[in-house]
């Protein structure tokens, strides 16, 4: 595993090209959906490896950034990461929907101002499930009423039901992809997973991009214009 899998680029590394194009990535989203609220976004891929998490954390910072209140969710319930990203205790989210734990008591700070982190929590037997329940239908509406962004991690949309469960209940998701890693056809077939679950899906973040002459790593964000292109 490479040592900066999980870096937090946007706080370690705030003037650097890559912390620059998460702050455009957070941009186009707060400026995705006009017509319409915005406050609980999916955060998805086509596979593993594609970056999604990592992805979502920058964003979430740089949103916190501008003085929003952002809560992240960690709502992969079977390879959670978001308690490794922040070097927190993995007590969060099934500790509210199986033991009736308090949301508010579930709540880390993070070195972020403006920034909260609900972890996965232990790892259950049925994610889809829990997901699904009225239990987490509230933990969401709780949430929403305390932040002004939820970014929630979710499983990639091929692999598992999970992200489709939570897709109709959100205000709108993001889907993450690896240049390198990702296969047209399993771009297409995640995109056909969320609009047949209801999906709004804000655009795509393409991950992983080589810029030859500036030999580094940038992320982009295509908005709808664009998002058919890059999921074919």
């Amino acid at each position: 595993m490479p040592a900066n899998k999980y870096k937090l680029i946007v706080h370690e590394q705030a003037k650097s090209p890559v912390a620059e194009a998460y702050r455009t990535l957070r941009t186009n989203i707060q400026f995705s959906r006009l017509d319409a609220e915005l406050k609980t976004i999916v955060f998805s891929s086509a596979g593993p490896e594609e970056g999604k998490s990592t992805t979502l954390a920058n964003t979430a910072v740089a949103l916190a950034n501008t003085g929003k209140k952002v809560i992240i969710v960690d709502c992969d319930l079977r390879k959670p990461v978001q308690h490794k990203i922040f070097g927190k205790k993995n007590r969060g989210l099934t500790n509210c929907l199986v033991e009736n734990v308090p949301l508010a008591d579930l709540l880390q700070d993070t070195e972020i101002g403006n920034l909260y982190l609900l972890t996965s929590g232990p790892i259950p037997p049925n994610p889809s499930e829990l997901l699904g329940s009225k239990a987490m239908q509230d933990a969401l509406a709780y949430l929403k009423s305390e932040a002004d962004y939820v970014l929630i991690d979710t499983p990639p949309a091929i692999a598992v039901t999970d992200v489709c469960v939570l897709a109709s209940r959100v205000d709108g998701v993001v889907l993450v992809l690896n240049a390198g890693v990702v296969r047209p056809e399993m771009a297409q077939k995640a995109k056909e997973l969320l609009l047949r679950a209801n999906a709004r899906i804000l655009g795509v973040v393409l991950n992983q991009v080589e810029i030859e002459e500036e030999h580094a790593y940038y992320y982009y964000y295509y908005g709808h214009e664009k998002k058919h292109h890059a999921a074919k």
